[in-house]
């Protein structure tokens, strides 16, 4: 049972995450008019479900491992999306 919640945990943090993300995005995007980031949102999609996965199948794996390995993921995707790119521009220049 303590397997099956934490996986319900785990799984409802990265759909959190997720969203935060796409409407970061569709804000960011439609301040500037640039296209949306379909395959960031994808990758982060896909990492959400393998971490999620992992911790379901192993069971020495802790909660704050899995949250903490899914949301430095989600910084990493973030690094490369278009917006972050125009801030870094314009903090270089």
């Amino acid at each position: 049972m303590k397997r099956t919640i934490q996986t319900m945990v785990m799984a409802v943090f990265a759909v959190l995450i997720t969203t935060t993300f796409a409407y970061a995005e569709y804000m960011a995007t439609a301040a500037v008019g640039g296209t949306f980031p379909y395959f960031q949102l994808g990758c982060l999609v896909m990492g959400g479900l393998i971490i999620t996965s992992l911790k379901h199948k192993y069971s020495k794996i802790y909660m704050t491992e899995a949250v903490g390995s899914f949301a430095l993921y989600a910084v990493l995707v973030a690094l490369f999306t278009a917006p972050f790119v125009d801030v870094l521009k314009n903090l270089v220049s």
